[in-house]
């Protein structure tokens, strides 16, 4: 069994500090996803040290791994992540364990488990933007819950914490290590500390430290889909926000000369003598944004912006060409071509919800594209009049 920790131990530090050479990730703003979304269970060997409260709060570490004090057992979970950086995990450990009352392996063995409710924190989430292709995920947890003593009949309320480091195999595998403390009630071993010298009864409790090694499958969608909004949008670099007001100035320097022409413009003899009338305007392209892999429009604040371009056809019975593009980093061509299809009908569809006629709104299709920075901005379809 020392043998067995040692390893594991060694293996959980190897491995985190590799991880630790990660790129920092860009952070993004997330959608929230269903409820049946970012569900998942584990499955865990563990190997278990114990000590009694009759032992006191602290033993030597080399004491930890005395094979009269150590055993395996297992533990399972299930679990929810509510947002990429907070979870919910339900968790049975047993069925081993030690009561050490000597430095015998059989008079300390029994049987107990444990259910736990732990509260989970992804401060690689948190910390560092959420990154569904991250290998390395650190997350601390901290809970409660009850557990029996099937040896000595006896049940007990448990405080637990612990730190689960979990490394990416692929989009629905990955692979646990886990480190947790608990402290149990004095009577969970079936000997309570009746020769302790302290007063104070939070150093009379048993203990646990573990190490589990195990599996985490995911269930259903996972992961959490990037929107575009005004927060990633302000996290733009200061070069890329100096462009975007240096074309805002052209726009509007073009806008100013193109009124001045209409100001100026000698309207045309009708064929009667009068005057003819002639309409003219002016409209930049209008961007509405959708989710990765989706054709439905992922904020109605963007059609606020169509809303004036469909008013301005209707008042000029003007034609709108609607364009719709996907980013060209993520499926092939084909799907992306479909893709960029069905999201210029969806805005087609929000057009004539608002009064263009069927008839004057010219749909094309671009297909995937890579013309804008962040790559998740080209997942849009663009709407200006003809």
């Amino acid at each position: 069994m020392k043998k067995i920790l040692m390893v594991l131990a060694f293996a959980g530090v190897s491995v985190a500090s590799m991880a630790q050479d990660a790129v920092p990730t860009e952070k993004y703003s997330v959608s929230t996803n269903s409820f049946w979304s970012n569900w998942f269970v584990q499955a865990n060997a563990v190997g278990t040290s114990f000590w009694g409260s009759q032992e006191g709060s602290f033993i030597k570490p080399s004491k930890l791994v005395k094979g009269y004090r150590t055993n395996l057992g297992f533990s399972v979970a299930v679990g929810k992540w509510f947002t990429p950086g907070i979870g919910l995990r339900t968790k049975f450990t047993g069925i081993w364990g030690r009561s050490v009352i000597s430095d015998s392996k059989s008079i300390n063995a029994s049987k107990y488990w444990v259910i736990n409710e732990q509260v989970l924190f992804n401060l690689s989430n948190m910390l560092c933007g959420y990154n569904e292709n991250r290998f390395w995920n650190f997350i601390p947890y901290a809970g409660a819950g009850v557990g029996r003593n099937m040896s000595f009949n006896t049940y007990a309320i448990d405080l637990n914490a612990g730190i689960l480091n979990t490394f990416r195999l692929s989009n629905k595998l990955a692979i646990n290590l886990d480190i947790n403390y608990g402290l149990f009630d004095p009577r969970f071993d079936g000997f309570s500390a009746t020769n302790s010298t302290t007063k104070n009864t939070f150093k009379n409790m048993d203990r646990t430290l573990s190490v589990e090694v195990g599996l985490t499958y995911k269930l259903g969608k996972t992961g959490w889909n990037k929107t575009p909004d005004v927060e990633a949008i302000k996290a733009l670099s200061q070069g890329q926000i100096d462009a975007l007001n240096a074309q805002l100035a052209d726009a509007n320097a073009e806008n100013a000369r193109l009124n001045n022409l209409i100001k100026n413009h000698k309207c045309p003899e009708a064929k009667d003598g009068g005057e003819k009338i002639v309409k003219e305007y002016v409209s930049a392209p209008v961007s509405v944004f959708f989710n990765l892999g989706k054709a439905k429009i992922a904020s109605q604040k963007d059609l606020q912006n169509v809303q004036s371009v469909a008013d301005a056809a209707k008042a000029n019975n003007a034609k709108v060409v609607v364009t719709g593009y996907a980013d060209s980093k993520t499926g092939n061509a084909n799907l992306n071509q479909s893709l960029s299809q069905k999201r210029a009908e969806a805005v087609a569809d929000a057009l004539v919800k608002m009064g263009v006629d069927r008839s004057n709104i010219e749909i094309n299709a671009a297909g995937g594209v890579d013309t804008l920075s962040p790559i998740s901005y080209n997942r849009r379809a663009t709407v200006e009049l003809k």
